[in-house]
């Protein structure tokens, strides 16, 4: 009998495996030769097989704030640390790029010859491979809300709100989602900001920072202690979102402005190549030099476009 405590894997098909262990949980699918392919699933599983009681060992400082010098020793846990020590951000923990950094530490598995494409999907924060003259579709779906209201009739093809290409000519390599309806706490109130970085662990970050950004004052936005949401909390007193009623739309684009602002400061920096910002059915799109590269949908609209691919955001 396998070890519940134990990390755990599933083949989906010849191309994609589904690993967890605890918290964690991936989907990893790849493209090329198919001898390179599953040996790069393989050594990605047994460097898998590692990584949380690799980071459980390092958990307290993980959750102090970055400032300082970095004091972490495992290689995952300074990326978190340094992908958050560049967002500028009044507070942060390098929790905030943890999905990200495990997705990136084992992308690093696929990029060998044969293997022409690859995709780490860590809970929504991906870190992809991709071999000169390749690319990826990557299907943005903006509100859960919507995805938690799903019945059984409509288990078919799940309609996206827009999707991007990502080409291996991008210096993009990792796609990161945060919003106060995720699976981590936020300050701000987006339905989801999705950004697109350099690596896996920034584009976590600055989703992370971003939508912390995303943020109004009104009666109808709900806030709680972190520590009262989940006693071991990082975020420790401060308040983080848990209800956002309907809002008035001159609130939407104030809070949407915020988060677009800081998303732009970012993007001076060289942190973030481009970043969509979604609140209530409005959006944001902070685009890159060729604002080809995101082009989505409307929330609202009727019949929003269909997944083309098989990373989501």
């Amino acid at each position: 009998m396998a070890n519940p405590m134990a990390a755990q894997r599933t083949a989906l098909d010849p191309r994609r495996w589904h690993w967890s262990h605890g918290p964690i949980d991936i989907v990893a699918e790849a493209d090329g030769d198919p001898a390179a392919v599953a040996q790069a699933h393989e050594d990605a599983w047994r460097r898998f097989e590692g990584v949380l009681d690799e980071l459980v060992s390092e958990l307290p400082l993980l959750r102090q704030p970055v400032s300082g010098s970095c004091a972490l020793r495992g290689p995952i846990a300074r990326s978190m640390w340094h992908a958050c020590s560049v967002m500028g951000a009044p507070f942060i923990t390098p929790m905030a790029a943890v999905a990200g950094s495990v997705a990136q530490e084992l992308i690093a598995c696929y990029e060998r010859p044969g293997v022409e494409r690859a995709w780490l999907n860590n809970g929504g924060d991906i870190a992809l491979h991709l071999a000169a003259g390749q690319s990826v579709r990557v299907g943005l779906f903006a509100d859960l809300a919507r995805f938690d209201a799903r019945t059984a009739r409509d288990a078919g093809p799940l309609a996206t709100d827009g999707q991007f290409t990502v080409g291996a000519g991008m210096p993009v390599r990792g796609v990161a989602t945060s919003g106060w309806r995720g699976r981590s706490f936020s300050l701000g109130i987006a339905d989801s900001v999705t950004v697109l970085a350099a690596t896996a662990a920034e584009a976590d970050a600055a989703a992370t920072v971003i939508a912390n950004a995303v943020d109004v004052d009104d009666a109808a936005i709900h806030r709680r202690p972190a520590h009262t949401c989940k006693d071991d909390s990082d975020l420790g007193e401060h308040l983080v979102t848990v209800d956002v009623g309907p809002l008035a739309p001159a609130q939407v684009r104030r809070a949407l402005d915020a988060g677009a602002a800081c998303a732009r400061r970012l993007q001076d920096e060289g942190l973030v190549w481009a970043a969509a910002l979604v609140c209530q059915q409005q959006w944001r799109l902070v685009e890159a030099a060729d604002a080809r590269a995101m082009q989505l949908t409307s929330a609202s609209q009727d019949t929003p476009s269909h997944a083309v691919g098989s990373v989501f955001a």
